[in-house]
């Protein structure tokens, strides 16, 4: 018989014993790939949606941003330059509605049609004396909708209409493209994410200003006639540096917006970070996925292993060489892991037009993602590295163990030292019990901790997240505005956190269950010096609660450290409540999980155990 057709039986039939570790190792690559599919998935995915909005809006390939209304006369008349509207009058205002307080950007427009960037009216109509229309991302942050009365500046007007633009990038992330936000702003807590694009008439903007509070500038729409050099267009052109958020007060003038461009290739980006947020979540979280993927993966086919010990040393005195055997258990999760990454990458391609509505700021559809063979091959890569990772070593451990000790089947013995034995000696039944159990699978053990701090981690960093929005996005003078990056971060955190906590609980009833096999014969013989059944019992789940102990504690830190490298350094921390109460509820978790897997071990009886051993 041929090595090839012998590793593929000995494969085959080991999986069909084995069929619910099957399932759970398949489980835990699916999952992991599944997420990392829809970040791949998401790429891209707003651009067709850009173009049918700036269709619809008679979308500028340029805007220019200007400190006097004269500089648009020689842009207007440059060489290339098709079309133009404005340029338009932008004041800062704080806006009230509904109890609500954010910072709004008033542009000011004629109540005629513009030939480049007319905004697409999705409610009402368009601006009149008395009258104002949101963005739409803006709107629905703000609660707001037709017919509502608010004030700009204590003055009172009624909302006409709602629209999109393609324009200017959307609520909360219109200084993407560049504010000089005024003192009058900060006074009131505004920051920069905290601002929302009005239109209004020109009259009524002018209105909103002060010698205090005066213009902020004026925005001048350009249509080219090749819309690819718009960037050399605006290189031509611009006179500073480029845009970016700014506060600045009546008595400081040193900082200012002489001419700078957007171009549409910049606008195309602003409108896609909504979805670049959801990449940003997506991409660690399935990191922390993999990681205990291969935790979990580890642990499994260490417990295979541990119960085919017997098996390998057989395979050796019959003549099997260490290639062999390596060879078999490699083949079999190898398998399994293609798979695995095949059913992840199918279920995050069909779930990914969950997640790709472009927002409210955009018209249109995303449609179906592209699955590239380039996603296909890194999506199949990391689920064959998690296999293999989780899988070789210990393959090669059983390959190189000798026949002697795989046909004894003997556990790591523990180090044994005098101060050690008489501390021990003054502990419990159950405590000294489990302490021997982790000493002598100090790998298994290990595995255990990294997969609980591996979900305290992800737990810590979703703790963090919600403590930092509430201080910094939807908290204070903001008047709890919803934030439609902070609902897409947190709908994709919700399902990280679900995977996180469900992989975590199967690692830990397989963990628990290797355990209860491997201890067998050691809990027979406690059990026959005198032990009672629930001795044994609460020794087994001691050892899992100990191992689990330092992850639960690593993973606080490492939770903080990952939200900031990923959230950036304005990160506040959680209330210690909660982060308690997260490391608390993990163990009692653990500890629920492995109840059940430890008394049923503790039932078996001692005299058929040791009977079965001896035999």
């Amino acid at each position: 018989m041929g090595k090839i057709l012998l590793v593929r039986r000995m494969a085959a039939r080991d999986l069909r014993r084995h069929k619910a570790q099957a399932v759970l190792l398949m489980l835990a690559i699916t999952a992991a790939t599944a997420v990392l599919s829809l970040g791949l998935a998401l790429s891209g995915v707003t651009n067709q949606p850009y173009q049918q909005t700036r269709a619809a809006t008679k979308g500028p390939d340029v805007v220019g941003s200007l400190d006097t209304p004269n500089q648009a006369t020689a842009l207007i008349h440059a060489s290339g330059v098709t079309a133009a509207s404005g340029p338009y009058p932008l004041a800062y205002a704080v806006l009230r509605v509904s109890g609500r307080m954010a910072g709004a950007q008033a542009e000011g427009r004629a109540q005629a049609p513009a030939t480049v960037d007319q905004p697409e009216l999705t409610a009402g109509s368009w601006v009149r004396p008395g009258g104002v229309v949101i963005e739409r991302t803006f709107a629905e942050a703000l609660g707001a909708s037709v017919g509502d009365r608010l004030t700009l500046n204590g003055q009172s007007f009624t909302v006409a209409g709602i629209a999109v633009s393609a324009a200017i990038a959307p609520y909360p992330n219109i200084c993407y493209s560049g504010c000089s936000l005024t003192g009058y702003l900060a006074g009131y807590g505004i920051g920069a994410k905290k601002i929302g694009l009005v239109w209004m008439t020109e009259p009524a903007v002018t209105k909103l200003t002060s010698a205090a509070d005066p213009l902020a500038g004026y925005v001048l729409n350009l249509k080219l006639r090749d819309p690819d050099q718009a960037q050399a267009f605006a290189n031509r052109h611009t006179t500073h540096g480029p845009p970016g958020p700014h506060f600045s007060t009546p008595q400081d003038n040193t900082i200012e917006q002489d001419l700078t461009f957007n171009t549409w290739q910049d606008l195309a980006s602003s409108y896609g970070l909504v979805v670049t947020d959801e990449q940003a979540v997506l991409v660690p979280g399935a990191v922390l996925l993999c990681l205990l993927a291969l935790a979990s993966v580890a642990v499994l086919v260490g417990g295979r292993l541990a119960e085919n010990t017997r098996r390998v040393g057989l395979l050796k005195a019959a003549g099997g060489t260490p290639g062999l055997i390596a060879a078999t258990f490699l083949a079999e999760n190898l398998v399994l892991a293609l798979v695995a990454g095949a059913a992840g990458l199918a279920a995050g391609w069909l779930a990914a037009p969950l997640l790709t509505s472009p927002g409210a700021a955009l018209v249109g559809a995303a449609g179906a993602p592209s699955l590239t063979p380039e996603m296909v091959v890194a999506v199949l890569g990391v689920a064959l590295v998690v296999a293999l990772a989780s899988t070789l070593v210990p393959a090669i451990r059983a390959a190189r163990s000798s026949t002697v000790s795989a046909l004894a089947d003997s556990a790591r013995r523990p180090r044994r030292h005098g101060t050690l034995i008489r501390l021990s000696g003054r502990l419990p039944v159950p405590a000294l019990f489990g302490l021997r159990l982790a000493a002598r699978r100090p790998r298994r053990a290990l595995l255990s901790a990294a997969s609980i701090a591996i979900t305290v981690c992800g737990i810590v960093a979703v703790l963090a997240f919600h403590a930092t929005v509430s201080r910094t996005v939807t908290g204070g003078s903001a008047g709890g505005l919803t934030s439609p990056v902070v609902s897409r971060d947190e709908q994709m955190l919700t399902v990280i956190t679900i995977m996180l906590v469900t992989l975590s609980a199967l690692n830990a009833i397989c963990t628990a269950w290797a355990t209860v096999l491997d201890a067998r014969r050691p809990a027979a013989l406690v059990r026959a010096l005198g032990a009672r059944s629930q001795q044994v019992s609460t020794g087994l789940l001691a050892a899992q609660v100990l191992s689990a102990l330092p992850g639960a504690i690593l993973g606080v830190p490492l939770g903080l450290l990952l939200f900031r490298a990923v959230g950036g350094h304005q990160t506040a921390p959680p209330s210690a409540p909660w982060v308690v109460a997260a490391v608390l509820g993990t163990l009692l978790a653990v500890a629920g999980l492995t109840t059940v897997p430890a008394k049923i071990g503790a039932r078996t009886p001692a005299p058929r155990i040791l009977q079965s051993e001896t035999a």
